[in-house]
Order: structure tokens, then sequence, then C-alpha cells
């Protein structure tokens, strides 16, 4: 609101209120534009910029709560001090295993994750990317039945309801006879279900030991930005078996009883894995238990190379030794792969330069599969500038994202996408694709729980995989094949036909979805 088109002498001030009120809100202005630009994207900046300068009383106490894309204080701590101490324990791996032949512009981006995060790529079994939502849950409720000293689970969206009783009491059992179980759950992404109440109370009658990630509890005194989340999806168990990937703990029609009926599910896929990668997943784990907790798991960093060593299979052992090289390249199960974990506690946003990387290294395809797909500019850039270079570019997303402002924002950017010649396939609605995965000339992947988005890349905590080699890669194709033969596909004469309203609309939202 700009408060110099307004008589303020209406308002019964006397001139120099007048005079006062003006000078305020050009010094607003004035300071608007010097500080909100510093260290943030244009598109962010001039977002937050019109809504200062149009409608100030909104638009001032939200930047000072939600503006700031990076966190500080204790949290901001906490992540210095783990990848510390993650730099100290593994100063004697290399960046990636000596008998993994990688290639020259892969392994730059390998050493440029490792210069962010602090963790190597290190080998991993692949046991299997499940995409079933409901044998998922059963698969870590097995695992979990097998443990003999600790569960270590951080979901995003975690509640007690007919499809996770399974894992629950899976759960239950490994405290009943022993195992240490440690749960995170975010506050603001489970609080809304309907099982959240329940889950809390059930978890301490079986001794288990939980916490809320980021809880917002301002009368308990614990405040956190509103706008924070920890989105990551992983299970350890005793440090020797990893799950990862995108889905959460609650049914697949996500608690509603018309999702259900109408046929709406979400579809998620999650990676199972045994070898040293399991330790630079309970690293991240660690982190944010202690985050939350205040309780040292000792990420045991110092140790993280001896942990390694101590788990790896007998073929992953043959890889660090740099012996046996063929039969790496015959063993469709051991993958080179790396953990990339990224957030608000790192102002260097190693997922956005990652994957910006990734798609630069493109020559032939480029598959995508995004639930949000709301790019900044560099990622955009990157993808269009990929299909113009002659790269196949194909982007699997919902037909009906499964939120309002996300769908028009992720529509917004469909135009200029189809002129460059990117394919852009609908999954069938009212299903809801929740995958998050890409693959590079079918030579790497990554998949995880970030998705393409301005969210994931700056407001989440994430994390997400690395693959090169093995079998990771092909199953992952496999799957989008499996997404490619039941969605229809978005061509420019159907995109043209799009109603005025539809264009309005989508431009508004993708200007909302920079407000970071």
């Amino acid at each position: 609101m700009d408060m110099s088109a307004f008589d303020v002498t209406t308002w019964g001030l006397p001139p120099l209120w007048s005079t006062i009120l003006i000078i305020l809100d050009y010094a607003i202005k004035i300071v608007a534009v010097g500080v909100v630009p510093e260290n943030r994207r244009p598109s962010s900046s001039s977002a937050w910029l019109l809504l200062i300068l149009f409608l100030p009383i909104v638009g001032i106490p939200l930047f000072l709560f939600l503006g700031s894309p990076y966190i500080t204080g204790r949290r901001s701590r906490i992540q210095q001090e783990a990848n510390k101490r993650l730099v100290q324990g593994t100063a004697g791996i290399p960046d990636w295993p000596e008998a993994i032949d990688v290639p020259r512009d892969l392994g730059s981006l390998v050493t440029l994750s490792r210069n962010l995060t602090s963790l190597p790529m290190v080998t991993g079994t692949d046991h299997g990317i499940r995409h079933d939502y409901e044998a998922n849950i059963r698969r870590m409720a097995e695992a979990v039945d097998e443990a003999q000293e600790y569960v270590d689970v951080c979901i995003y969206i975690m509640t007690a309801d007919p499809t996770t009783e399974v894992f629950l009491s899976a759960l239950e059992r490994a405290s009943a006879r022993g195992v240490t179980v440690r749960v995170l759950f975010d506050h603001i992404g489970s609080r809304k279900y309907a099982g959240f109440r329940s889950l809390k109370r059930r978890l301490d009658a079986a001794g288990i030991q939980w916490s809320l990630m980021l809880p917002f509890l301002p009368l308990q005194g614990r405040m956190r930005r509103v706008d924070l989340r920890n989105h990551r999806k992983l299970v350890v168990i005793d440090g020797t078996r990893a799950f990862m990937g995108s889905q959460n703990m609650i049914d697949s029609a996500y608690g509603k009883a018309s999702n259900a009926r109408s046929g709406r599910r979400w579809n998620d896929i999650m990676v199972e894995l045994t070898g040293p990668i399991v330790a630079s997943l309970e690293a991240v784990f660690a982190t944010d238990w202690f985050s939350e907790t205040g309780e040292d798991l000792t990420i045991r960093a110092y140790e993280f190379g001896d942990r390694m060593a101590e788990r790896e299979s007998a073929i992953g052992e043959r890889l660090v030794q740099g012996r046996h090289r063929e039969k790496v390249r015959k063993d469709s199960e051991v993958n080179a792969v790396q953990v990339v974990p990224s957030g608000p506690g790192f102002r260097t946003e190693p997922s956005l330069r990652l994957f910006v990387s990734l798609v630069y290294l493109a020559r032939k395809r480029l598959r995508i599969v995004s639930p949000y797909f709301v790019p900044d500019e560099s990622m955009l850039a990157a993808i269009v500038t990929a299909a113009h270079r002659g790269v196949g570019v194909d982007l699997y997303v919902s037909e009906q994202a499964d939120q309002f402002m996300v769908d028009h924002a992720q529509s917004s950017y469909y135009e200029a996408l189809l002129e460059a010649g990117v394919r852009i396939y609908l999954y069938p609605a009212p299903a809801v694709l929740h995958t998050k995965c890409f693959t590079v000339d079918g030579l790497c992947s990554v998949m995880g729980s970030s998705n393409m988005d301005m969210r994931s890349f700056g407001l989440n905590y994430e994390v997400s995989l690395l693959a090169y080699g093995g079998d990771i890669t092909e199953r992952l194709h496999e799957i989008m094949d499996e997404y490619r033969d039941i969605s229809r596909e978005l061509t420019p004469e159907e995109w043209a036909q799009r109603s005025w309203g539809r264009r309005w609309l989508d431009s508004a939202m993708r200007l909302t979805s920079a407000l970071q």
C-alpha cells in the first residue's frame, strides 16, 4: 500500500504527521530495494518487493519472519559442527570408490557434492526399488522385525492408520525386545492428519523415543519458522540396512475418505540399501535427532571410515580395495552412490547445484519425475537449454497436483518447456504422482525426497541419492516407462487452447511461489 497515495489529512492528522508518514513510506521503499535482493534470486526479490511496496502492512512482517532462505542460531551451528566431524571422519576416503571408473564430468559433480555436504560417494547394494505403496510399508516392517540393536526413523508425515499399522506394530515389537527405537516426524507436516495424537500416545506407551521435527508450539516456548519443513523420508536399521525415497508413513489416500472413493492415491518409490552408504544415511538422521532432542548420537563421524569398512559386504570390500574390477561390472546390484542432504542449514544449496549441473551434463536423454515442478531460474534455464541442445527431455507430472497453488504455478512453466521441445507426460487424475527422481543419459540418476521446486531447494530439509553404475538407474527407467505407458502427452496445440482465466491463475500462482 503506497501511503503517499492517500490524503492523510482526512484522517484528522496534522500536516507534520502527514509529512512524517510520507517520509516513512519512502524510507521503507528505499530500504527494501537495498535489502530484499541481497543474496536472493531475482524472481524471489521481485515477488517480495511487490508485496512490500504494495502491501507494506502485510509484506514487511512476513519478510521479517519468513524472508530469509537460511536458518541461523542453534540449528545452523549443529549443521556446521556435523559437517566438521564428517570431514574429519572421512578424511582418508576418496571422493568415490577407487575401483569404480567414474567419468571425469560426473566425477567433478561427485566432488562438488562432497565439498558441499562432506559426504563421499561410496558403494551400496540395491535390494529393490519398490513402487507398490503398501508393499513398501510391509517390507520396512519386516526389516524392523529383524533389528537387533536400533531402529532410526525420520519421516515427514507419519500417522497411525490401518495402512501403517503393520509398521507401527513392528516398532512396538522391536522396542519390547530391547531394541532402541527412535522416531522423528515433522510437526506441521503430520499434525493435520487424524492419527497424529493417537500416534504420539502409542509411541509413549511402547517406550519408543520420539520427537517432532521443527515444532511450532508457542505455548510451550518452542517456536520455529512455520514455513520450514523436514521433508526427509528414511529408515536405518542397526547401521547395516536403510530405506529412503519419497513415501510418507500414511495410507495412500492420505486419510481422506473422499480420496479413497475417487481413486485419488499417492504413488511413490523407496529403495532398500545395504553397504557403506547406510553410514551416510545414518549421519543424516543423527544430525536431525540432535537438532530436535539435543541428544548427541555422536554421528560417529570420527569412526565413519571404520564403520563403513566393518559393514561392507564382500563385494563392497573388494570395491574399496580396488580388486575384482570385472566383478564390479557384472554385478548389477552394486552401485556407486552418494547421499546428498540439503536444507536451510546449508547456505550452498547442495541439491540445486547438483541437479542443475547434472542437467547440463546430459547429452542424449534427460527424464524427470517431479510432483511439484516449480524450478528457479537456473534450473529452468538448464532444462530448456538441454532441450535446445538436442537432448531428449521428458517430464512426468500429475495431471492435477494435490495442491491448488502448486498446480497452477507448475502449469505456468509448460509453455516455455513445450516451445523448447520438452515432452510433458501427465499422470492421469485423480492419482497423484509423488515420486521424485531423474536420470541422465541412462548413466546416472537421482532419487529421494526432493522435488524440483524452490521450496525443496531452499526451505525443506531433503535427502537425495546420486547413483552411478549398478542397477538403480536402470530400475528407475523401468518405473518411468510404466508411468509413461499410463500417462498422456500434453501437446503444444492443446496447451495453446487453455482459457484466459487459467493463464491468469497460473501467472499469479507462479509469482507467489517465488516468495522465499
